[in-house]
């Protein structure tokens, strides 16, 4: 072990810009089977440690729960590890390619569950040799892309029952969502193949029609910017079920003097599912909203209930979409059903809620318009965009080929 952290002192001690592109790639291809390598010997140390019971040297009761103790490990990752040394004992070819460093960890995991009590006991049923599999599945792990890999361990497994019963989908379906102090959240769902299907199939159809000029969005930050449109064009469609006679919207309660002041206001405004968010970001959502007024007592109990205000009435949304057709922010054309009506002179500062006074922005660029972007209808009727720093965008004339 000493030689070993010796030979990797050694290592991070050298100069990388004295080696030539193609020199680098060799040590980085090097160093990723030295990796692999290395993390087959732990897997096989730990599949001991869970055979023998050793981590009760250490007070802990598993082999998982040492790797996190110890190792820092999430459970995700321990026990991923302690499976794969498992089934490694039933899977040599593998295993010596695990070791020979040209399986990565990730590719094991994937194999694993061929060698499981179940799949190796229907391999038994049906006489398969479980040997001739581990091997033409290694083979295809060496030479094809990783996300092959799988979908050859899922039919090897589905062949194992081809007669079993076809599973309910919606038994496998998940969805959980941790919302955090800011009052964002995160979230995380297991849907079966169809089901993610339809899903990729809803938020790819909007990521295609959303494709503005100068876009540096990840792919990540478009599919989230498509999900939340897609729940937003659901919202505004109103055929939703009902929340107790109510249709299910976005509930902001904000104080005027909260409203009036042009100040960000962090924390100011409380959402109706508890988040709080600036009242910067709730006069943005107020551009286009129905506005009640709460007249609220010393105590906190309401005195007095007003009538709900629709800012945008249907007849001007309908106007004001016939005039601008899509967001009119600089080189985006996301479609009206997309879009807010935006005030270019917000209402709560004597803005009037009037056609010259209004203009589409999609979600994205109506944000971007509330913090420091502005769009301005000259009198030819012709959009114009700026910067925060004063500069307009400009889209030039197309390229003639």
């Amino acid at each position: 072990m000493g030689e070993l952290q010796s030979a990797l002192d050694a290592l991070a001690a050298e100069d990388l810009f004295v080696f030539a592109p193609g020199a680098v790639l060799d040590r980085a291809t090097l160093l990723l089977r030295v990796i692999n390598s290395a993390t087959a010997e732990l897997t096989r140390t730990m599949r001991h440690v869970d055979a023998t019971g050793a981590a009760e040297h250490d007070g802990k009761k598993t082999a998982q729960s040492w790797l996190r103790g110890h190792g820092h490990l999430t459970p995700a990752e321990a026990g991923r590890m302690v499976r794969s040394g498992r089934a490694l004992e039933h899977l040599p070819a593998t295993a010596a390619a695990f070791a020979d460093g040209t399986l990565t960890a990730g590719q094991v995991a994937v194999i694993a569950p061929i060698a499981d009590d179940e799949a190796r006991a229907a391999a038994d049923e049906q006489g398969v040799d479980l040997g001739v599999i581990d091997q033409a599945i290694v083979t295809v792990a060496r030479g094809e892309s990783h996300a092959r890999l799988p979908q050859v361990v899922h039919h090897y497994r589905e062949a194992l029952d081809p007669d079993g019963e076809e599973p309910d989908p919606t038994e496998g379906r998940r969805f959980t969502v941790t919302r955090h102090a800011d009052g964002s959240g995160t979230g995380r769902f297991d849907l079966d193949a169809v089901g993610i299907e339809k899903v990729l199939a809803a938020i790819e159809s909007i990521v295609q029609a959303s494709r503005p000029k100068g876009d540096e969005r990840t792919r990540a930050q478009q599919q989230a910017d498509a999900l939340v449109q897609l729940v937003d064009n659901q919202l505004a469609a109103g055929n939703l079920p009902t929340l107790r006679t109510v249709k299910p919207h976005v509930v902001l309660g904000l104080d005027m003097d909260d409203f009036v002041d042009p100040a960000t206001g962090p924390g100011a405004a409380r959402t109706g599912f508890g988040s709080q968010i600036s009242a910067a970001r709730a006069r943005w959502l107020a551009c286009d909203a129905s506005i009640s007024r709460i007249v609220m007592g010393p105590d906190g109990v309401p005195l007095d209930l007003g009538r709900d205000h629709r800012v945008v009435t249907p007849g001007l949304r309908k106007a004001v979409e016939q005039r601008d057709g899509h967001c009119v922010f600089a080189g985006c054309d996301a479609p009206t059903h997309w879009c807010d009506v935006h005030h270019l002179i917000h209402w709560i500062n004597g803005g009037e809620t009037s056609l010259e006074n209004s203009g589409l922005l999609c979600e994205r660029h109506h944000t971007k318009v509330h913090h420091g972007f502005r769009v301005e209808r000259d009198p030819g009727g012709r959009w114009h965009t700026w910067r925060p720093d004063g500069t307009e965008i400009l889209i030039g004339p197309p390229l003639l080929v």
